[in-house]
């Protein structure tokens, strides 16, 4: 295994587990139309998870094309 592929697991694994913590209290119902508000703003915990979250994906998506370009 290379250090890409080692990077790729880590970021997925840490990706998932943000995205699970997140909690915005809309339920299923909320995301096919019946939530009340649709703009929302993040603030403190929630603003700090929401762009570790996005730093995270790109790392994921960068690994993966580097793997591929290494290859």
């Amino acid at each position: 295994m290379t250090i890409w592929s080692y990077i790729t697991i880590t970021s997925v694994v840490l990706v998932t587990i943000l995205i699970l913590i997140q909690s915005r209290g809309a339920s299923l119902g909320a995301g096919l139309g019946g939530g009340g508000e649709v703009n929302t703003v993040r603030r403190g915990s929630d603003k700090t998870l929401h762009q570790l979250t996005i730093i995270l994906v790109f790392i994921f998506a960068a690994s993966i094309i580097l793997g591929i370009v290494a290859k």
